[in-house]
């Protein structure tokens, strides 16, 4: 019985899969567009956190009741939590868009070629 077990656990070990052309491309083009859509994620997002930092700077420096009652490291810590917020929102968005857009343009080019 332990022999049998033995040589199952051989045979399930030795095999190997082979994925076809058709697939390695499918692959490669979604490892693709899915750095192209980070990159892409992440310059919008760098400009939405430098963007929203701007005028929380000045709405913590500026307004009197913040001036008053928030210290410097209170006020650091609400331009950075405006401007975290507005970087993974706007990554996020981008991301999503990029991937909805990859997706419509497959099932386009299927439609296509089943016509």
């Amino acid at each position: 019985m332990e022999n049998r077990s033995e040589m199952g656990n051989r045979r399930q070990q030795n095999l190997f899969v082979i994925a076809s052309p058709d697939e390695i491309d499918k692959i490669r083009r979604a490892e693709t567009s899915s750095q192209a859509g980070a990159i892409a994620g992440a310059k919008a997002a760098a400009v939405a956190a430098v963007a929203s930092a701007i005028p929380t700077v000045a709405a913590v420096r500026v307004f009197p009741w913040a001036k008053a009652n928030l210290n410097y490291t209170a006020q650091a810590l609400i331009i950075s939590a405006a401007s975290i917020a507005a970087f993974f929102i706007t990554a996020d968005k981008t991301i999503l868009q990029g991937a909805r857009r990859n997706t419509e343009a497959q099932l386009k080019k299927a439609q296509q070629d089943s016509k």
